[in-house]
């Protein structure tokens, strides 16, 4: 299943398996080889006009707590559906106000080959405490790397869809 024709099917069968009124509109899904993330939007707790910042934040904390609760076993339920009918893992997480939280996601090891220099940059984030391990250096840095070359990654991202689209219109060499 091409990527973009996974997302649309997906993104169909959630919108159409998750109860009314779980989220604000279908929820975002996110694939990769070994998991299916859904997030969706909560509506935002109302407040009093005149509620202070601080306010603000736990209230959406209260609230994303709350939906994690409710939903637990529903949740769980509609994860072991789309596991086994997707192949893959599925994690879930909210959006709420201007954040993201993540209930459940995957860690999957990845294995790779480093040279000296590579492992001396992964030794000294752990010798420095930025991270626990080198596994937790590196994904420290990947992250880092992704969030300074969001727009790059999308840009790339759009291209292999295109090439995926690109192939699948192309002449069958199969027969």
């Amino acid at each position: 299943m091409e990527n973009e024709e996974a997302i649309e099917k997906l993104r169909g069968w959630f919108s159409g398996r998750l109860p009314d009124g779980w989220f604000e509109g279908p929820p975002e899904i996110v694939l990769d080889r070994e998991e299916i993330t859904v997030i969706g939007a909560l509506g935002v707790p109302a407040l009093a006009e005149d509620a202070s910042e601080v306010e603000r934040a736990a209230a959406v904390e209260g609230g994303v707590q709350r939906f994690r609760e409710e939903t637990r076993d529903r949740r769980i339920e509609i994860a072991r559906e789309a596991e086994h009918r997707f192949r893959r893992k599925v994690s879930w997480g909210v959006r709420a106000g201007d954040q993201t939280v993540m209930f459940t996601t995957l860690s999957v090891p990845v294995m790779t080959r480093l040279r000296q220099p590579e492992r001396r940059v992964l030794d000294t984030l752990v010798a420095a405490g930025v991270a626990r391990s080198r596994s937790d250096a590196l994904a420290w840095c990947v992250r880092l790397v992704g969030a300074h070359t969001d727009t790059w990654l999308a840009d790339l991202r759009d291209a292999l869809q295109q090439v995926d689209r690109v192939r699948a219109s192309g002449p069958d060499l199969t027969s």
